[in-house]
C-alpha cells in the first residue's frame, strides 16, 4: 500500500471514525482503525461491533493494500503534522510508514484479515431527511433516554415513520421528548425502529461538523444505515417493542403558560439547588394575573421561592416537577419562549417552544 492525500482530510476522517470505538473493547483489533486504499480513495472504519463508522476521502493511490493502526495513536498523529500532502506506505512486515514533509514515522499494526466485516443492509427501506432538522431533533431527545439496562428498549431513541412524517423518541418513563419531522418524500411504508443512545450520540457529532445537506437513513430489521456524504454510521437496533407512550399524552388542559426561557431556566436552576435534599422536587404555581412562583420546600439547608412575569390563559394552577428534568428540556429549546401546558397537579405537564410547531415534552408530575 502506498498512497498520497492531505493531512487535513484525514485527521476529519480519523476523528471521524475514532467515534466507533469504545474504551473497553476485548478484541485488540476493535481498539484500530481500517486503513484500505484502492480506486483512487482511502477507506476508513472504526467499529465497537455494535456501532460502525465508515468513510473515504480523496487520495492518490500508488499501490493498493490495507493494515489496521492502533486508533488514539494514529489520530493523534495525525492531528500534530502540518495541513499539507502526507504520504502513507506499508513497509516490512505489518508497518505503516507515515512521512510529512518534517517528519517520518513508523507505527506497528494488525493484519486487515482480522477486521470484522461491516454487515449490509438486505432489502432496506429508506427516507431522506435534512441534515441540519435531524441534527437537531436528536438533540433535543436522545437527552431523555432510560439510564437503567434493565429496560433496553427505553436506552434507545425510537425513529417511526409514518406517511411523509419522521417521529423521534425517546422517554425514560419519567419524561418524554418527541420530534416530528416533515419528509421531502412520502413513504411508501411504516415502522418502527428502536436505535441504541450511543449510536444516536455519535451521529450528532458527526451531523455537526459535517456540510452535506441531506441524510440518507435505511432501515431493515435488525439495523439501521445513516449516510451523510461519504460518510457512514451502521448500527444494530434495540429488539422489542417501545411503549405506546401516546397514551399518557394530556388529552385537555385547563392553563396554559408562556414564559421566557431565559427566565425560567435560571430561576430552575437557582431553586433547584434547594431540592436536592428533597429528591429535586419543585413547586410551579400559576395564577391568572401573570405571576409564576416557582419555590421548594423547607429542607436541612434552607428553601428558595421566586416569582416571574408570565403569558397565562385558564386557570389558576399548580404542579411539582423534577428541576432537572425541567432544566434538562430547557437548555435544548432553542426558542426565546415557551408554552407550559397543566391540567391539574396529577396530570403530566407539556412544554413546548412557543411559535413552533412539532416538538413536545412531557414531564410526569412528583406528589405537591
Amino acid at each position: 500500500m502506498k498512497l498520497f492525500c492531505s493531512q487535513k482530510d484525514l485527521s476529519y476522517a480519523l476523528n471521524t471514525v475514532n467515534k466507533a470505538i469504545s474504551p473497553n473493547n476485548t478484541l485488540p483489533v476493535l481498539n484500530n482503525i481500517l486503513l484500505k486504499a484502492s480506486n483512487k480513495k482511502l477507506f476508513l472504519s472504526a467499529t465497537n461491533l455494535e456501532l460502525a463508522i465508515s468513510l473515504f476521502i480523496d487520495a492518490d493511490v500508488r499501490n493498493e493494500g490495507a493494515i489496521t493502526i492502533p486508533a488514539r495513536l494514529i489520530t493523534n498523529y495525525v492531528s500534530l503534522l502540518k495541513n499539507e500532502q502526507i504520504e502513507l506506505s506499508l513497509t516490512e512486515g505489518l508497518t505503516l510508514s507515515i512521512k510529512s514533509a518534517q517528519s517520518e514515522t513508523k507505527m506497528k499494526g494488525i493484519n486487515a484479515d482480522e477486521f470484522p466485516l461491516i454487515p449490509k443492509i438486505e432489502n432496506p427501506k429508506n427516507i431522506k431527511i435534512s441534515t441540519q432538522e435531524l441534527n437537531k431533533a436528536i438533540t433535543r431527545t436522545v437527552f431523555a433516554v432510560s439510564q437503567n439496562p434493565a429496560k433496553p428498549v427505553l436506552s434507545g431513541v425510537n425513529f417511526i415513520v409514518e406517511k411523509d412524517v419522521l417521529k423521534i423518541v425517546a422517554t425514560d418513563s419519567y419524561r418524554l421528548a418527541e420530534q416530528k419531522l416533515k419528509l421531502k418524500d412520502r413513504a411508501e411504508f411504516s415502522l418502527q425502529s428502536i436505535v441504541p443512545a450511543r449510536t444516536i450520540q455519535e451521529l450528532g457529532k458527526v451531523l455537526t461538523k459535517n456540510e452535506e445537506k441531506e441524510v440518507m437513513i435505511e432501515f431493515s430489521q435488525s439495523q439501521i444505515l445513516f449516510k451523510i456524504g461519504e460518510t457512514e454510521l451502521t448500527s444494530r437496533l434495540i429488539e422489542g417493542s417501545f411503549p405506546a407512550y401516546e397514551k399518557i399524552f394530556p388529552k385537555a388542559n385547563k392553563t396554559k403558560i408562556e414564559v421566557g426561557i431565559e427566565d425560567l431556566a435560571q430561576t430552575v436552576r437557582r431553586v433547584s439547588l434547594f431540592a436536592r435534599e428533597n429528591n429535586n422536587n419543585i413547586k410551579l404555581a400559576a395564577t391568572n394575573d401573570g405571576k409564576l412562583l416557582i419555590s421548594t420546600d423547607e429542607t436541612k439547608i434552607g428553601e428558595e421561592k421566586a416569582e416571574l412575569s408570565i403569558g397565562i390563559t385558564g386557570e389558576n394552577n399548580k404542579i411539582a416537577l423534577n428541576a432537572q428534568y425541567l432544566s434538562d428540556v430547557l437548555s435544548y429549546i432553542d426558542s426565546e419562549k415557551v408554552v407550559i401546558e397543566l391540567n391539574d397537579k396529577l396530570s403530566p405537564a407539556v412544554i413546548m417552544p412557543c411559535k413552533e410547531e412539532g416538538y413536545m415534552y412531557i414531564i410526569m408530575p412528583l406528589k405537591i
